[in-house]
């Protein structure tokens, strides 16, 4: 149900990954307005979409404006799904949801939420959608990369960045002018997204909607009670970020909190020292993945027929620190980098030839197209707000070593292809501050979305309440449908919420003694 961040995962790998594969948009149909109630035409979903069909949805098309200034141009679709509610007497409306990204396709979303739903499920009519530009939904594509230039034998942290440069420079010359993505690309805003999301509303006939997001789909979740709060009805959004800051503000502000996640896996592998041998105490385990980094940016590691810099392996350790289930897992993949950097003949484990299959993978490509197009599309929160001056990046990647050595590197350095966009956004990004009843989830140990921003968001939306999970993790709703510890204390209260409409009275922490192991 929850998917890694598309953008962060695929910024991290300029320069690594191959272009998208073109994608064909729909033909456009003739003008519409957002508020009419159009005649949909339900029809069995794709193909590939088979647990919506084994689960009796059926799937749509929705015309909305490329430009909602001009509601009489030009037009593009929306492809949504609809599983109807089962419980007819007790109907509430529709539940929309998105998976977060910025980049992640939703048609199949609000049906993988139902497992946490449990008969809350029965009470709406589960509405999934691929956000305008991405999936189903007249997709936007960039003119593919060629093959990606291995690392050379030898590098340095300085020719590593300069590559990066290079490649985000590529990466955004080739989405720019590709296709009519010129015309189309100032138009992927989050603000857009509401928008849609609202004409959903009025093309299914409904005056209300209800709503679930997790990560950038929360931050969306909170731009449509901005935009629309007469039309929002019950809205819970799990994992914002703080509204005032941009979005390399937001990858920026991670460093200290992954710092302190390294260290609490590092007290946890020392503990486990007999099984990985990293290291007996919490600040040996440090050195060793701090001598690995050192190496890799002098000597790439070579495994499996690839060269990983280091740039690369920061990536590679900061997808599995963000769950603290993983932690055996990000041990097993230290242990075999540190053997592999000494020489050692390797065979990864599954967890480390997973995240290699995955850097290499055309699907993330994919992804990291739709991130690049609303990260960098945006005229201000949730996204926008990259610098345009290269050392800009390299200056906060220098600064940051002395107090976040194996991060700060990496969130600091990370130059998206948006300083090149050359897009220019239509509207600033949204400022929030409304009244508007919303149930917001965070966890207290969150390294990809810091808490303190969920807190800022949370006194912007005074009529919020807050519920806090004493984990580290990204994500807290439903996390047993990723195989992780649920929080049930948190689920209980989405589901009351979503059941009978009442807020908590107050904001509520659910203790790590409460988390299901």
């Amino acid at each position: 149900m929850r998917v890694a961040p598309a953008a962060t995962i695929g910024l991290g790998l300029v320069g690594l990954l191959a272009g998208a594969v073109p994608a064909t948009a729909s033909p456009a149909p003739p003008p519409v307005r957002s508020e009419q109630h159009q005649r949909l035409d339900w029809r069995a979903c794709p193909a590939e979409q088979k647990e919506l069909n084994e689960a009796g949805a059926q799937c749509a098309r929705v015309t909305v404006p490329l430009d909602y200034a001009r509601p009489g141009g030009r037009t593009i679709q929306l492809s949504i799904s609809r599983i109807k509610a089962k419980n007819r007497s007790e109907r509430r409306g529709i539940l929309l949801s998105n998976p977060g990204g910025p980049g992640g396709t939703g048609l199949a979303t609000t049906l993988a939420l139902r497992p946490a739903l449990k008969d809350v499920a029965d009470r709406y009519d589960l509405i999934g959608f691929d956000p305008r530009f991405l999936g189903d939904s007249s997709p936007i594509s960039c003119t593919p990369a060629g093959p990606p230039t291995p690392p050379a034998p030898t590098t340095s942290a300085r020719k590593d960045f300069e590559a990066s440069v290079r490649s985000a420079r590529d990466q955004a010359r080739r989405c720019r002018e590709h296709g009519d993505n010129a015309a189309l690309l100032p138009h992927a805003s989050t603000r857009n997204v509401a928008r849609d999301m609202d004409a959903i509303r009025a093309a299914l006939g409904e005056r209300k909607l209800s709503y679930y997001g997790v990560s950038y789909g929360a931050d969306l979740g909170a731009v449509y009670t901005q935009m629309f709060p007469r039309r929002t009805d019950r809205m819970v959004i799990d994992s914002s970020t703080d509204p005032a800051a941009t979005q390399y503000e937001l990858f920026r502000r991670s460093g200290e909190p992954l710092e302190k996640s390294l260290d609490e896996w590092a007290g946890w592998a020392a503990r486990h020292h007999g099984t990985y041998r990293l290291g007996r105490t919490a600040t040996q385990v440090r050195a060793t993945v701090q001598r690995l980094l050192d190496r890799a940016e002098r000597r790439p590691v070579a495994l499996a027929g690839l060269r990983l810099n280091a740039p690369v392996l920061r990536l590679i350790l900061k997808q599995p620190i963000q769950h603290q289930e993983n932690d055996p897992a990000l041990a097993a993949i230290v242990r075999d980098l540190v053997d592999a950097a000494a020489g050692k003949p390797v065979e990864p484990g599954p967890e480390l030839a997973a995240m290699l299959e995955l850097l290499s993978s055309p699907e993330l490509a994919d992804s990291f197209v739709g991130g690049a197009v609303f990260m960098c599309g945006d005229g201000g929160w949730p996204a926008g707000g990259w610098p345009a001056d290269p050392e800009t990046y390299w200056r906060n990647s220098v600064r940051s070593r002395a107090t976040q050595p194996v991060f700060g590197p990496y969130v600091n350095g990370m130059i998206a292809p948006c300083a090149f966009w050359g897009a220019e956004p239509r509207e600033p990004g949204t400022r929030i501050g409304n009244s508007v009843p919303v149930l917001m989830l965070q966890a207290r140990r969150d390294n990809n979305v810091p808490y303190e921003g969920g807190l800022a968001l949370h006194r912007k939306l005074t009529g919020s309440r807050l519920v806090t999970a004493d984990i580290r993790a990204h994500g807290v709703y439903g996390r047993g449908l990723d195989g992780y510890r649920p929080v049930p204390c948190a689920d209980r209260a989405v589901n009351d919420y979503l059941r009978g409409g009442d807020l908590p009275t107050t904001d509520v922490t659910c203790a790590a003694t409460e988390v299901t192991r």
